[in-house]
């Protein structure tokens, strides 16, 4: 049974990867070309341009989308898209680049990945930037942070990729969107539940999953192992406990593990629609916005990830938003369960912060088995003390 996909994020299903003749001359070419050096995080966001999971983006944002997202959250064709996707570079590369010839793309391991139409050199508007995309301007945000840190100039133009970059314990799990959707196709899943994750997964993650799987044909966990802020667990290790949990808790035909290749940037609402956008790429139905979706800290309120799906209509996302409450192990009611569900007060509640998990960790301590399959915390007591 072949299943109906839905459509890519503004229509059509980017493909920039160049394959090839046209490949080996653009490599032959690439050498004469002057040089554009890109950080990892930056070589990631041209893979996954080049890819389509950034569709309907072709290639680093101009001045006139980035003002576009920054202050509509739309591309200038009016498409939803809350996230600014630029590449920055150094003042005195800036002076030198010349607008309308091409540029080679190398990475910080000196391979030539892919290669950029100069269109345009803007200044980034740091300062207006963070507080639309991060509802803030405090540099203790590490989002705010990253932006301050960075060159304050960018570069826009269109890009083909000529190499793909790989992360050795990560790529087994590495499924574009292209490879995505025709996995779904062949399963016959017609709705397909997506699950956003940075973190290790724990019994609230799995209850949510397991509700959602109930209501659709397949789940797609697929956990961010792109950068991440200084103190969050590996992605090898997060991956872990990803295949340690599907193996013996769910049946194997109803889930799919790919690896989101993004980094993360702790933009909450902003992020959360980014992250539905992507995953209607990859052919999902439906994605899981629980609490906090994409924040840190106190920036964001409880639920206003959730919040601003309201802001859309379901044909300009594309994607169903799941909205879950705060999940948790309830004593009286032994069992995982929400506020919803739940009439017991808080001292019946188990609620572990990740930064409770991780002192545990470092203390040597073993995590509840209500809290975390004995499996995954083992995997994780193994890593806090190697």
């Amino acid at each position: 049974m072949i299943a109906t996909m839905i459509a890519a994020h503004g229509g059509t299903l980017i493909d920039r990867i160049l394959q090839g003749r046209e490949k080996a001359d653009w490599e032959e070419r690439a050498r004469d070309l002057p040089t554009i050096p890109l950080t990892d995080s930056a070589l990631s966001e041209l893979d996954n341009i080049a890819c389509g999971l950034y569709s309907p983006l072709t290639g680093f944002m101009t001045s006139a989308t980035y003002a576009s997202v920054i202050g509509k959250m739309r591309l200038p064709t009016q498409t939803v898209w809350p996230i600014p996707i630029v590449l920055p570079i150094e003042a005195d590369l800036a002076e030198s680049l010349i607008c309308g010839r091409w540029a080679a793309l190398r990475g910080q391991d000196g391979i030539i990945y892919g290669v950029m139409q100069v269109e345009e050199i803007f200044p980034r508007e740091t300062e207006a930037e963070a507080e639309a995309i991060y509802g803030t301007i405090d540099r203790d945000h590490p989002g705010v942070a990253r932006i301050y840190a960075g060159p304050r100039s960018l570069v826009g133009g269109q890009i083909h990729l000529l190499t793909r970059a790989a992360d050795p314990s990560t790529s087994d799990h590495r499924l574009d969107p292209q490879e995505t959707r025709k996995l779904f196709q062949e399963k016959g899943w017609k709705t397909i539940v997506a699950f956003q994750t940075r973190n290790p997964i724990h019994r609230a993650h799995e209850h949510l999953q397991k509700c959602a799987l109930e209501m659709t044909d397949g789940l797609f966990i697929n956990p961010l192992v792109g950068e991440t802020k200084e103190g969050d667990i590996p992605a090898a290790v997060r991956m872990d406990c990803y295949l340690a949990i599907i193996k013996g808790y769910f049946p194997a035909e109803r889930v799919l593990l790919g690896t989101f290749p993004a980094p993360m940037r702790y933009a909450g609402p902003r992020e959360a629609i980014f992250h539905a956008i992507c995953r209607v790429n990859y052919g999902c139905t439906h994605i899981i916005i629980g609490r906090d979706h994409a924040g840190v800290g106190n920036y964001y309120g409880t639920y206003a990830a959730q919040e601003i799906f309201d802001r859309f209509s379901a044909d300009e996302i594309g994607i169903i938003p799941l909205k879950f409450e705060h999940a948790f192990y309830c004593t009286k009611c032994d069992q995982m369960a929400t506020s919803k569900t739940c009439p017991h007060g808080k001292s019946d509640r188990l609620f572990l912060s990740g930064t409770k998990v991780r002192e545990m960790l470092q203390d040597g301590k073993d995590l509840p088995a209500v809290f975390t399959r004995p499996e995954i915390a083992t995997i994780l007591k193994q890593w806090a003390l190697s």
